[in-house]
């Protein structure tokens, strides 16, 4: 439980989009166990019920996340749990939704998202060299493949953060939105993406993600087992029954 004694990560229903609310906005959502072992739970909530396609990822109060609660790692709070869910990210897409600021590791739980919506003048960036550390939850590794070599080494050095605009100009950012908006951008584009077949939207996240800087042999490597589960599915019967029915699909997930 968090300070104010509710949940640390908070979950809604909507539709297929299981919206997930990083909740300690006294503490401008730091990283401490509870909101570590919440926000796991989530993601497992999304992943595992099929009748849930995406997911959006949000911070309540002021920004969504300023990383690391120095406090409760001081008191030894376990953040494994979280140091997971930062490398490996879910199955299923999750749309980050930023108000605000997302700093230092806040900056890198959103990189574990797999599109960012942001919310105009909201501070993105890994001020970690100037307090004498550096970026260890990933962003160094993934920052690159987001806004390019240059301007990812120039945030990791000087410390110094870029907007959500210049984030967009980057590629960082999927879509910029107005302020107090990026939830509601987030959600409907989680929306656009709920309406496609949930075995092909997964599959074509993982690809995408799986075969950054692979060889061709190495893509089909990756591929091939991934044809032979979506292309042999209901779903996959039912896309093309239903546009010759002239109707919505109707997925199940199977």
């Amino acid at each position: 439980m968090s300070e104010n004694s509710e949940p640390a990560v908070l979950t809604e229903r909507r539709g297929r989009v299981l919206l997930i609310t990083l909740n300690r906005p006294d503490a401008m959502n730091a990283i401490n166990g509870a909101l570590s072992s919440g926000l796991v739970a989530a993601v497992e909530e999304l992943d595992g019920d099929p009748g849930l396609t995406a997911g959006v990822l949000t911070g309540a109060g002021r920004g969504f996340c300023s990383g690391m609660d120095l406090k409760a790692f001081s008191r030894g709070e376990d953040i494994g749990p979280m140091m997971t869910f930062i490398r490996h990210g879910s199955a299923k897409p999750l749309i980050g939704a930023i108000e605000g600021f997302a700093l230092a590791g806040g900056l890198e739980l959103a990189l574990a998202c797999d599109l960012l919506v942001a919310a105009k003048g909201v501070k993105l960036g890994i001020p970690e060299a100037g307090v004498g550390l550096f970026a260890a939850g990933g962003g160094l590794l993934r920052l690159p493949s987001r806004v390019g070599y240059g301007k990812a080494m120039e945030m990791a050095l000087t410390a110094d953060p870029i907007t959500a605009e210049e984030a967009f100009d980057y590629g960082l950012v999927a879509r910029i939105t107005e302020k107090g908006d990026a939830v509601a951008g987030a959600i409907e584009l989680a929306e656009r993406i709920a309406k496609n077949a949930p075995l092909a939207v997964a599959a074509s996240k993982r690809l995408i993600q799986a075969t950054q800087g692979a060889t061709d042999d190495e893509f089909y490597e990756i591929q091939n087992p991934l044809m032979g589960q979506v292309f042999g599915s209901n779903d996959a019967a039912e896309g093309p029954r239903a546009f010759a029915e002239k109707r919505a699909p109707e997925w199940t997930g199977s």
